[in-house]
């Protein structure tokens, strides 16, 4: 039995995407009593609100009730247009909405991944401007971006860089102490 649950919840959903995968380094790295689950959010529909007004789809009640059921989330986004990927943002207004916001409350910690030499930075900052009005409550230590992705996997998808994953691990770990703190 898990003393703390975290939803992983990426915005790759490409096969092999550098953010899932770092997600699934972040499982392996969560320290013991932690489980990390990872939500599969490229079944969601796109946010349309006569869709939520209809009732919602069931598999947006199946990411609404992970997200309810979860002690903290911890996003993993790739950085598309200098913000979040289109699956992400979907997903979050998803879970946005009346009634009960699952979002409003938890604790969230975010990681990205890209290619490039900026690793996701902006994508984090588009995705901490979202987190307000979610009345979500983020981490701000260590950051982790990841950059040149593509020389920090190998090809079984293992997280190779050292450094990144003493990062990746310490986040984790603050974000499970910023948890039960926010609990009291």
């Amino acid at each position: 039995m898990a003393d703390f649950k975290i939803l992983g919840v990426s915005g790759g959903t490409r096969k092999g995407s550098f953010n899932t995968l770092a997600l699934r380094a972040a499982q392996e790295l969560a320290p013991a009593g932690v489980v990390i689950d990872l939500a599969d959010v490229s079944d969601l529909p796109l946010y349309d609100e006569d869709l939520r007004l209809a009732g919602y789809p069931p598999a947006t009640q199946r990411f609404r009730q992970q997200v309810k059921e979860a002690d903290a989330i911890l996003f993993a986004t790739p950085e598309y247009n200098y913000s979040v990927s289109t699956a992400l943002k979907n997903a979050i207004d998803w879970a946005s909405r009346p009634p009960e916001p699952p979002f409003s409350g938890k604790p969230v910690g975010m990681v990205s991944a890209a290619t490039g030499p900026m690793g996701g930075v902006r994508a984090q900052f588009a995705l901490r401007q979202m987190l307000v009005s979610l009345n979500a409550f983020p981490i701000n230590n260590p950051q982790v971006m990841i950059t040149f992705a593509a020389s920090k996997f190998d090809e079984s998808g293992r997280f190779t860089d050292e450094t990144g994953r003493e990062l990746l691990q310490k986040h984790v770990e603050e974000l499970v102490k910023w948890g039960k703190r926010l609990k009291g």
